[in-house]
């Protein structure tokens, strides 16, 4: 039994790994700034705390073997790519990288997991919509398209750093929009699954709802419990990446709306504004994951989608019910 700390347990990815590591039989600490808003954290000890403060992030590295690092100052496109948000993004999530590294090295860790993102790779490989270049060794030479891609990029090179200057293990995958149950779905920083979830959960029947920009721009998504495997045989090889976890079965915004409409039983019109969109297309290349881990999705964006439409659905209701109760 190790003994494993996830930053950023209150989140939705951290949470969900919390889960796995101890069905796997693992003692776990959770630490993150708020608690999960969505299920009851699984975690054996929970530090409510901000990793930007040295002091949180010294407690809780404290007997630790093995770091999951998923903190991070993030959000959907109506956060990352206004530019609005662009130092406090780059400044705190880069705080709690190095705070994680520094401590977590002085207190004896061996072994550090880090989630990176797709938004490493460079805008100017990514502006066909049906043939972007995903590929790891494209990342070089740089140009993310945004602040928090910049900063993920830096913190590759940090972590990897400390791997080769003070010999812990290290484990680095760029991820490619995941999404699923017990996630962000409303207040800006959702991403667009769980948007589109919720504006079609939201609509009535034969209304329309409002898509940024053509809808024609490209992503892969993939479901949070698949790349929680993912992320588990990257950590228990020998590989060190990076490298990507994301699915390669690519769709157009338009289309992912379509699927979510089929899955709710509605047909609503599309209506196009303008908005925060960042690169026109992103597909994971997963040629290096599948030759090196010998993993690849196994799920449907379909299957994935009913599952999330579904608790989305619930939440909305939910929310409903409560203004209701609110009113009377």
């Amino acid at each position: 039994m190790k003994r494993i700390l996830v930053n950023g347990a209150g989140g939705f990815i951290g949470g969900h790994m919390v889960k796995r590591l101890k069905r796997e039989g693992h003692w776990v600490r959770g630490v993150d700034i708020k608690h999960h808003e969505y299920a009851v954290s699984l975690a054996d000890e929970f530090i409510l705390g901000d990793l930007c403060d040295q002091r949180v992030i010294a407690e809780a590295v404290d007997g630790i073997d093995e770091v999951y690092q998923f903190a991070a100052d993030m959000g959907g496109a109506g956060y990352i790519f206004t530019g609005e948000h662009d130092a406090d993004v780059m400044r705190n999530s880069a705080t709690i990288n190095l705070n994680t590294l520094h401590y977590g090295v002085q207190a004896g860790v061996k072994k550090f997991f880090y989630s990176s993102s797709a938004c490493i790779y460079p805008a100017y490989n990514q502006e066909d919509a049906q043939n972007p270049k995903c590929s790891e060794e494209s990342a070089y030479p740089a140009a993310p398209d945004s602040e928090y891609g910049w900063e993920k990029l830096f913190s590759e090179r940090l972590y990897l750093s400390y791997m080769r200057n003070y010999g812990v293990a290290v484990r680095v995958a760029r991820f490619h929009n995941i999404f699923g149950i017990e996630g962000t779905w409303t207040g800006g920083k959702e991403k667009a699954p769980a948007a589109m979830c919720r504006k079609v959960a939201e609509a009535e029947d034969g209304r329309e709802i409002e898509i940024w920009g053509d809808g024609e721009q490209t992503r892969s998504f993939l479901y949070v419990d698949e790349c929680v495997e993912g992320v588990r045989r990257l950590v228990e090889s020998d590989f060190s990446g990076p490298v990507n976890i994301g699915s390669e079965e690519m769709v157009t915004i338009n289309q992912l709306a379509e699927m979510v409409m089929q899955i709710a039983g509605k047909k609503l019109a599309l209506r196009h504004i303008a908005g925060p969109l960042g690169v026109r297309g992103r597909n994971s290349d997963n040629h290096m994951i599948a030759e090196r881990l010998g993993w690849k999705p196994t799920r449907p964006l379909r299957e994935g989608m009913e599952k999330t439409y579904g608790w989305i659905h619930e939440q909305v209701m939910s929310a409903r019910a409560q203004e209701m109760t609110a009113k009377k």
